[in-house]
């Protein structure tokens, strides 16, 4: 049994509170990882705060970067002394894992948000041997030690800063992934991103390494507006000021958008979206939305247009095989995430999240001794 420091979501919508924790150790098919890093993603908070159903108490976090200090029976993908980036669970053994769709497991709400292993068992308990909800996402890298599950752990280049690696695990994985992976628009093409937070500026990094000429931001914030001109936009629409459809039509000289993203989830922006297609174009969705969210679309004239929606989950990505594309990417200067995080150290964890949500960080990493 090893002590670890973490931070504990305890209650709904309260803050984050940091505990010396007890950890167990390493099971059959986990490795213990010392983190480095964790990036915060708005995930975390929309469990924190019971809108998915991870149970608290928890140790939340699922984008851990650190070192392998022990691996347990049955654990070949990584040996001590290895540096991994974590990302999302998945089960290895439905349908979907076996024919390399990882990002859309059968099991994925048991492997990433059941809090438990398959067992019923928990990596943490507190000091008065109470439970402690684990795992999350095979990981819960809000601890400075965790146990974490073999389909999780991602072997990096140990010379790579893990501190700027540690986002790629989910959101910059996901806005990426989703461009690079299922939208893949040709060289040449238009793309429109909605939404210009961590996920979003990993989509625009992602549109001008997939060689798109028109590659268009929309954000409410103008400073986010101006760091993605940095990144790759060609275009900027701030959607609070002007007239999205509009905008969208004027930019492309009323075709329409190839290829849009939204990282939002908000139904009226969707609608919107829509309608700012070309013809044959292709909607996706990426933003976390809650249960019951409904988007609703006009189909009369826009049924000529045979435009196509998709949701995206991971990026429709298989980490072991994309993350260290997108380290290859960082290091040839083609996918620089250090434009992006903004580092915090763990007994910050609530301001972190606060900045966030204010817009004033766009990606918040967590920082261990």
């Amino acid at each position: 049994m090893t002590v670890t420091t973490a931070a504990i979501a305890r209650d709904y919508h309260e803050p984050f509170r940091i505990e010396q924790l007890h950890l167990d150790e390493p099971r059959r098919g986990e490795a213990r990882v010392r983190m480095v890093a964790s990036g915060i993603c708005h995930t975390d908070a929309i469990v924190r705060d019971g809108v998915y159903p991870t149970p608290l108490p928890a140790v939340l976090g699922h984008e851990g970067a650190g070192i392998v200090e022990q691996v347990g029976d049955g654990t070949t993908r990584v040996r001590p002394g290895d540096h991994v980036v974590l990302s999302a669970a998945y089960c290895t053994r439905c349908p979907q894992c076996r024919s390399g769709r990882m990002a859309y497991c059968e099991n994925l709400l048991a492997e990433d948000f059941g809090g438990r292993r398959s067992d019923g068992t928990t990596a943490f308990t507190d000091e008065a041997d109470t439970p402690i909800s684990s795992h999350f996402f095979g990981q819960s890298s809000f601890a400075a030690r965790a146990n974490v599950v073999e389909s999780s752990l991602v072997p990096v280049d140990p010379a790579a800063p893990l501190e700027l690696l540690a986002p790629l695990g989910c959101g910059m994985q996901t806005g990426a992934g989703a461009v690079l992976n299922e939208l893949r628009p040709p060289a040449g093409s238009s793309i429109a991103v909605s939404g210009a937070g961590a996920v979003g500026m990993a989509a625009i990094m992602a549109a001008r390494v997939a060689g798109c000429t028109t590659v268009i931001a929309l954000d409410l914030h103008d400073t986010r507006l101006r760091t993605a001109e940095k990144l790759g936009a060609t275009h900027t629409v701030n959607a609070g000021r002007s007239d999205t459809l509009e905008e969208l039509q004027r930019i492309t000289d009323g075709r329409g958008v190839g290829y849009i993203l939204d990282t939002t989830a908000i139904p009226a922006v969707l609608n919107t979206l829509a309608r700012g297609l070309s013809i044959r174009g292709h909607l996706a969705l990426v933003g976390a939305a809650a249960p019951g969210t409904e988007a609703p679309f006009e189909i009369g004239a826009s049924l000529v247009k045979g435009w196509t929606f998709q949701t995206i989950v991971q990026g429709g990505s298989i980490p072991q095989e994309f993350i260290p594309r997108l380290v290859e990417l960082w290091r040839q200067g083609r996918f620089p995430v250090d434009e992006l995080v903004r580092t915090y150290e763990l007994d910050d964890i609530n301001t972190a999240f606060s900045d966030s949500a204010r817009g004033e960080t766009i990606k918040p990493v967590l920082r261990f001794e």
